[in-house]
């Protein structure tokens, strides 16, 4: 599954005044105006799957009301165009009647969200409910950066539970529709690397933090350490149990997300600082296919230019070699289609910086990184069908 997106995120942040404000990237980077020049630009590069959504903070107008205008005319759009959306239905905000991911209606509503888009485009099949789970997290509610700008544990946690919740049931409202429905997680795949001796204490239990997202949308067992650590913090022994009760893995694919920035370096102190590239993709793949057992896509990756090239043939190579090892993955993303908008700030300040990421700019026109894609595209496509056929080849 060849595949791009369209950056949608939407959080809110506060300005320097004290203010609150809602960060649209698809406002930024003119989507809005240019959506269907966009969708031209995915069919002439030959990619067939799209990491797409409406803006949810737009469209769940209110409890059980829904304003689908623009929803309608895109969707119906890469219908046209034969484009497989993976839809993308909530991205890092919720809309203001809601309030954040303290809320905990959030994940009630959310379902009666994803059960009324799913009745509406029953055709669907590919959707990730809830994107970078762990992420909204810990930006909102550990870092202090979106939304509600908390910085404990105890919200950390609630708004861990209340994410994953309605993540859970979104998948299986959406199933009530579209049986056949697939969910591909998108969740940021990280590793934290103690600096010294004195640092493996807190490395070792920020390594196992990072699944927390995955593991309560799969049920998966928890050691004691972050058992604990999530009783300690709000959650409830039943709280818990629910998601062993009520998880879909069995129709899940592990999405996972790779960023120079996905590895940190720790200090003693607790103090994290980017490592860069240390173990790669592939490595930290392996950690999370053997935790979970399930097929993989990469989701996301990107760099800022003049490295993007570069680095698109590196990820592209980790995949390779996972696949050729054994590893079921079934899928691989650059992220995005569009230049981003001050991501260099984690969308936290709102100056306009272009972010040289995409495959195509600001005005639409291509990069080279682009042109490599394309490029891999029409060199591996007919090769990786060949091997889903199981002719595979065979070095001598």
């Amino acid at each position: 599954m060849f595949a791009t997106g369209i950056e949608n995120s939407y959080p809110n942040i506060q300005l320097p005044d004290g203010t609150t404000k809602r960060v649209d990237e698809m406002e930024k980077t003119f989507h809005y105006k240019y959506w269907e020049k966009d969708f031209q630009l995915v069919t002439e590069l030959g990619i067939k799957f799209l990491r797409y959504g409406p803006p949810y903070y737009k469209t769940h107008v209110s409890p059980g009301v829904y304003d689908w205008e623009f929803t309608d005319l895109t969707f119906n759009k890469l219908k046209e165009l034969d484009i497989i959306p993976i839809v993308d239905l909530c991205h890092f905000g919720v809309p203001d009647w809601l309030g954040n991911f303290q809320n905990p209606e959030f994940p009630n509503y959310f379902a009666e969200y994803a059960k009324a888009f799913a009745t509406r485009f029953p055709y669907l099949q590919f959707y990730t409910p809830v994107n970078e789970i762990f992420i909204t997290a810990v930006f909102s509610a550990q870092y202090g950066w979106w939304n509600e700008r908390l910085t404990e544990d105890r919200t950390f946690v609630n708004a861990m539970k209340n994410l994953c919740k309605a993540n859970v049931m979104a998948m299986n409202a959406i199933l009530e529709i579209q049986p056949q429905a697939t969910f591909i997680q998108s969740e940021s795949s990280e590793y934290f690397h103690a600096l010294n001796p004195d640092a493996r204490t807190i490395a070792h239990k920020l390594n196992q933090k990072r699944f927390l997202s995955l593991d309560l949308t799969y049920g998966f067992p928890l050691n004691v350490d972050m058992y604990e650590y999530l009783l300690d913090n709000g959650m409830t022994r039943d709280e818990y149990h629910w998601f062993e009760k009520n998880q879909v893995k069995a129709r899940c694919i592990m999405g996972n997300d790779y960023y120079v920035t996905n590895e940190h370096l720790v200090h003693p102190d607790g103090f994290t600082e980017p490592a860069g590239e240390v173990f790669g993709y592939y490595v930290i793949t392996n950690q999370y296919f053997k935790r979970y057992k399930l097929p993989i896509m990469h989701t996301e990756t990107n760099r800022i230019m003049p490295d993007s090239v570069d680095w698109l043939y590196k990820q592209w190579a980790n995949v390779r070699r996972l696949k050729q090892d054994g590893i079921p993955i079934t899928g691989f993303t650059w992220y995005s289609l569009i230049h981003q908008v001050d991501w260099d700030s984690a969308l936290c300040n709102d100056a306009g910086k272009i972010n040289e990421l995409g495959l195509f700019d600001l005005d639409r026109n291509i990069m080279p990184v682009g042109k490599a894609y394309k490029k891999i595209i029409e060199q591996w496509s007919d090769v990786l069908a060949l091997e889903s056929y199981g002719l595979h080849f065979n070095p001598q």
